[in-house]
């Protein structure tokens, strides 16, 4: 095999492999882990690699899988998590001059339940600081870069989690979603990028930024690779007062089910108003390849979806401020400016206003609802465009100027708002070469159609089989 290939055939190859023990966990580990040595200089993907104690995970689980203790298609798999999550022993920055010295004496429960479903961790990923943007342009920690052009930026929050599965410095990572922060980062690098339903995920030992918009979920290859992540960590915690005492469902049973039989909407307001034409052409394109492959692809609107979108910022905005509030009057020279200005206008945010918004917010759900009643699943765009170069304030939009930060949340915000299932994956590439995500929305606690859809438009296409150069 080439340098880096190893890191790249993704969880459902490599499976087989470690169980079948024709490939050990140590090579494995090592081979990506000297990639990440090659990489991370220039991608700056990774803030902290945990490369001895990865060594002994994988001896580990060489020794387990020798033994005939085989735990699942995980053991083995090298992984990381954005250093927003608790590892014991491990600093856990939120990508912040704050927190850079904050270490935790207990690990998240999402990585209690990957090491117990026997995977690697690696290290832990850059991320925008406080996971409170979407360029991962970090003042402290220095910029990820995008594989596919490094001039570009990954997206964010969880920019340094796609940069490295895109690149094969991990299999799979664990990022966080308040306002895109999974499915920007995954459109902008071409994987896939899972927010599952609100409360499906435990978000125990999970810095927050926004309580009631905060979502924890995997950065993998493919569908399938999301899903054995997904399966590992959701499930109830008592720990987590807002995790659902509902049993996950087995995601990876019914993923090869196809979509035949299945009503997908496509909305006709709003998410195709205003965005790249080469946008528009790919998400049309794979409506009319779901189509093909047996789903009823329907035309719907959406009313409230736009002042749905003003509401999540407003209350983003106001939760945010509420969290970070007391270092924001002791530290806030120690913060970077695009953050510090986004926590001081969450400042002037008026109680009246943010429960007016968690009152709207209920309608919008009712509205959802209502949608989901005629449809299985929703067919978007991720976002308007492809990745901007770095430090790139706005974009073009087909003749019209936006900001680069509100134009890539503009189509994700509205699901965080209300808290269902959302997938992003590869639909195609534009004029540059740098892919263009598809966003798949599903009915709460659904995600076993968001994946068996995902899934089986990936397997019907070939663009997850693209990766950046050298990769």
């Amino acid at each position: 095999m080439s340098e880096g290939s190893l890191a790249t055939l993704g969880i459902r190859k490599l499976a087989p492999l470690l169980a079948a023990r024709k490939l050990s966990p140590v090579e494995l580990t090592e081979s990506v882990l000297a990639r990440i040595e090659k990489k991370n200089p220039v991608l700056n993907a990774y803030l902290a690699v945990l490369g001895e104690a990865a060594l002994e995970q994988a001896r580990q689980a060489e020794r387990d899988i020798q033994a005939g203790r085989y735990r699942g298609p995980l053991h083995g798999i090298p992984v990381s998590v954005k250093d927003l999550f608790h590892v014991r022993g491990t600093p856990t920055t939120a990508g912040s001059k704050i927190f850079a010295n904050f270490l935790p004496d207990h690990d998240a429960t999402v990585v209690e339940r990957l090491r117990a479903a026997g995977a690697v961790l690696l290290g832990k990923t850059n991320l925008h600081e406080l996971a409170y943007g979407i360029t991962n342009d970090n003042p402290h920690y220095g910029a990820t870069r995008n594989p596919w052009r490094p001039t570009h930026i990954p997206g964010g929050s969880s920019g340094g989690s796609a940069a490295a599965v895109a690149a094969g410095l991990c299999a799979a990572s664990l990022g966080s979603d308040t306002g895109g922060s999974i499915r920007i980062p995954a459109a902008y690098c071409g994987v896939v990028g899972l927010k599952p339903t609100f409360g499906r995920v435990s978000r125990w030992g999970v810095m927050p930024l926004a309580w009631s918009l905060d979502h924890v979920g995997p950065l993998a290859g493919t569908v399938w690779d999301a899903a054995a992540v997904l399966q590992a960590i959701a499930g109830p915690d008592p720990r987590d007062e807002n995790c659902s005492p509902r049993p996950p469902a087995d995601y990876l049973r019914s993923i090869s089910e196809g979509v035949a039989g299945l009503v997908v909407g496509l909305p006709e307001n709003y998410f195709l108003d205003r965005l790249s034409r080469e946008v528009e052409k790919a998400v049309r394109a794979a409506a009319t390849r779901f189509a093909e492959l047996g789903a009823r692809v329907e035309p719907v609107r959406l009313p409230g979806i736009e002042p749905a979108t003003d509401l999540s910022r407003l209350i983003l905005l106001a939760e945010a401020t509420a969290l970070h509030q007391k270092n924001l009057r002791a530290r806030r020279q120690e913060l970077g400016p695009d953050v510090r200005a986004l926590l001081e206008q969450g400042e002037f945010i008026l109680a009246t206003d943010y429960l007016n918004a968690q009152r709207a917010r209920r309608r919008f759900l009712e509205e959802l609802e209502g949608v989901f009643r005629r449809v299985n699943l929703l067919l978007t765009p991720t976002t308007p465009i492809t990745a901007a170069p770095i430090g790139q304030a706005a974009v073009d939009v087909n003749g019209q100027s936006e900001d680069v930060r509100l134009a890539s949340t503009r189509l994700v915000r509205a699901f965080n708002l209300a808290g269902v299932p959302a997938l992003s994956l590869p639909c195609g590439f534009d004029s540059e070469g740098l892919p263009i995500g598809l966003q798949i929305v599903g009915k709460p606690f659904d995600e076993a159609t968001v994946l068996r859809a995902a899934c089986a438009y990936q397997e019907a296409t070939d663009w997850s089989d693209h990766h950046p150069p050298d990769a």
